[in-house]
């Protein structure tokens, strides 16, 4: 286990490759500019782990820069509404909270409610997965989980809203039907209602690693029903059981977690590391779960360069009828690789005390 003083500076490091924007490196992303300075999934998932960050440390800077950037963007206008687009609202949601932020709370209300009636469905009443890019008709992601679900329980939680919080009860129901794998206790990326297949079959680390960073996440959120945080729980176990499987010897997973000459990939390694340590730390896991967490942690602190960057993340994805476009994504820095690093880091934390 890495020691502390190491851990911290890895923090800042991390923490620097998000905020500073005179890094060439930094990924220009969609709207140009510093990779965080347009508001999609790729900046939510960073605020949220900048977010629990400043939770566990307290740190001032870091809750400056959040409600900077949310002041910002809520200025000039946030984007339409659709499942990427929701990611930032889980972090501004606490936000609202902690600082007693009415306008904050308002954009929360304003979105949940969208989610939770105005959203496309596919059958059985699953959150189509709508992006900016396309409508994904009768589509099911596993991103979804994380980037809509995780909101729309919160705001259950904090508005003592039962039926956000047992709607995302069906959200994470609906999608383990339809996307798990019973051959491998894996998730497909995605599944297509109309045609009703899995696209090329594809067993894609970040998307697995949205379930499984998202759900221990999840059950911190809301209280669900016992014999659903159960099921939920045997669907994470069965998934580690195979994460521990397909675990390279280096630490890293494969952004094809079941083909070996598919690229090692940093983001989906964070994800799962982080949420095998905290699921173990918590007793959802058994213990053998976050040693395997630990020798991913061990591999993205090798991956952590000079400026803060982590590297080897693959860039944004979609679902695809082939297994060669998951092999072919190009390789860079991105906020969601330093965001899944963040968690992990401060999860590590946690097992150094």
């Amino acid at each position: 286990m890495p020691d502390r003083e190491l851990l911290l500076r890895s923090i800042r490091l991390i923490i620097g490759g998000i905020t500073a924007k005179d890094n060439p490196r930094a990924f220009t992303s969609r709207g140009g500019g510093h990779f965080m300075a347009a508001w999609d999934w790729f900046q939510g998932v960073a605020l949220f782990g900048l977010y629990s960050y400043y939770k566990d440390s307290g740190d001032a800077n870091a809750l400056a820069y959040l409600t900077d950037w949310f002041d910002q963007h809520i200025a000039s206008g946030p984007p339409e509404k659709n499942i990427n687009s929701m990611c930032p609202l889980l972090t501004l949601s606490y936000l609202a909270e902690a600082l007693k932020r009415p306008d904050y709370l308002a954009l929360c209300r304003e979105w949940a409610d969208y989610a939770m009636n105005r959203l496309p469905r596919t059958e059985e009443g699953g959150f189509q997965h709508v992006t900016i890019d396309s409508d994904n008709y009768m589509q099911l992601w596993d991103d979804t989980l994380y980037m809509t679900v995780l909101f729309l329980a919160r705001m259950g939680a904090l508005l003592g809203r039962d039926d956000y919080v047992q709607e995302s009860v069906r959200q994470f129901l609906v999608h383990i039907k339809y996307l798990s794998d019973p051959a491998t206790g894996l998730l497909f990326h995605g599944y297509n209602f109309d045609g009703r297949h899995h696209f090329a079959r594809a067993l894609w680390g970040r998307g697995n690693a949205w379930f499984t960073a998202g759900l221990v996440d999840y059950l911190d959120i809301c209280q669900i029903p016992e014999g659903v945080k159960a099921f939920l729980l045997g669907t994470l176990e069965t998934q580690a059981k195979a994460l521990m499987r397909y675990q390279d010897e280096s630490g890293m997973w494969h952004t094809l977690i079941d083909d070996p000459s598919s690229y090692l990939e940093s983001s989906a390694t964070a994800g799962f590391s982080y949420g095998l340590m905290k699921a173990a730390r918590l007793g959802y896991l058994p213990k053998e779960c976050g040693e395997a967490g630990k020798r991913g942690l061990s591999a993205i602190l090798e991956r952590i360069d000079g400026e803060g960057l982590l590297l080897g993340v693959s860039a944004g994805t979609c679902v695809s009828d082939s297994l060669d476009y998951y092999r072919g994504i190009r390789q860079n820095a991105q906020p969601y690789g330093q965001s899944m690093a963040l968690l992990l880091l401060d999860e590590a934390l946690k097992w150094c005390k």
